[in-house]
C-alpha cells in the first residue's frame, strides 16, 4: 500500500512559499528547488536498508553501517532534473538515470520520448524526482519504465502533488512511497495544480 508522507519541516515550507510566489525570478526558483530536493532527501532516503561494515576508528576496530544498495535517481525530464543536485549532495555516489516524456497540451497526457539508465539499476534503490505530481500520468508512465528493467525498490518524491495524482499512482503502483512538500487542493481544466506554482519547468528554466 502506497504511504503518502507531507514533509511539513519549516524551512521546506518557507521555501516552498517563496517559490510559489509569482514575483519570485528563475535564480531564486531553480536555488531554492535544490535546497528544497536536499531536505526532502533526509526523508526520501528514511528507511533505506542498511548492511554492516567493518572500519577501524583513530581508536580502535568497530563495526559501523552503510547503505546496503547503491542508489540511482531519476528525473523525470525536464523539470526533474532540477531536483537532481540537490539529492547529490546528500548521496555523491548515486547514479542519474533520465526518462524523458512530455504533456500533450490537447489530451494532458504524457508522451514518452526519452530512457537511459544504468544497466544495473534492477539492484539498486530509485528516487524518481518530478516537481510536480498532477495527474500522475508521468509518474506512472515513468515506473512502469523501471519495472520493465526490473527495478522495486522505487520511491516517488515530489514537490508540489494534486489528490488525483496520488490517487492514480497509489492505485496502479501501490508499492510505490510517494514523498512530497505540500498536497494542494485540486487540478483545473487544464490539468495543473491549484494553488500550485505555475509550470515548474519554465520557471526552472526561464522559458516562459
Amino acid at each position: 500500500m502506497t504511504k503518502l508522507q507531507i514533509v511539513d519541516h519549516p524551512l521546506i515550507q518557507h521555501k516552498l512559499t517563496l517559490m510559489r510566489d509569482k514575483a519570485t525570478g528563475t535564480k531564486d526558483f531553480r536555488q531554492m528547488l535544490d535546497e528544497i530536493a536536499m531536505l526532502l532527501g533526509y526523508e526520501v532516503t528514511r528507511g533505506f536498508a542498511l548492511k554492516d561494515k567493518a572500519i577501524e576508528t583513530p581508536l580502535e576496530p568497530m563495526i559501523g553501517k552503510e547503505l546496503a544498495s547503491k542508489v540511482t535517481i531519476v528525473p523525470i525530464l525536464r523539470a526533474g532534473v532540477g531536483m537532481v543536485d540537490g539529492l547529490l549532495k546528500l548521496l555523491p555516489t548515486a547514479r542519474v538515470g533520465h526518462i524523458g516524456l512530455y504533456r500533450d497540451e490537447e489530451t494532458h497526457n504524457p508522451v514518452f520520448y526519452y530512457c537511459k539508465l544504468p544497466q544495473d539499476i534492477a539492484e539498486t534503490m530509485v528516487i524518481v524526482s518530478d516537481p510536480m505530481l498532477a495527474t500522475g500520468g508521468s509518474a506512472v508512465d515513468a515506473i512502469n519504465k523501471l519495472k520493465e528493467h526490473g527495478c522495486k525498490n522505487i520511491r516517488m518524491m515530489c514537490l508540489v502533488a494534486a489528490p488525483e495524482g496520488v490517487k492514480r499512482l497509489s492505485e496502479e503502483h501501490p508499492d510505490v512511497d510517494i514523498i512530497t512538500a505540500a498536497l494542494d487542493d485540486h487540478l483545473n481544466e487544464n490539468a495543473y495544480i491549484v494553488p500550485g506554482l505555475g509550470d515548474a519547468g519554465d520557471r526552472i528554466y526561464g522559458t516562459k
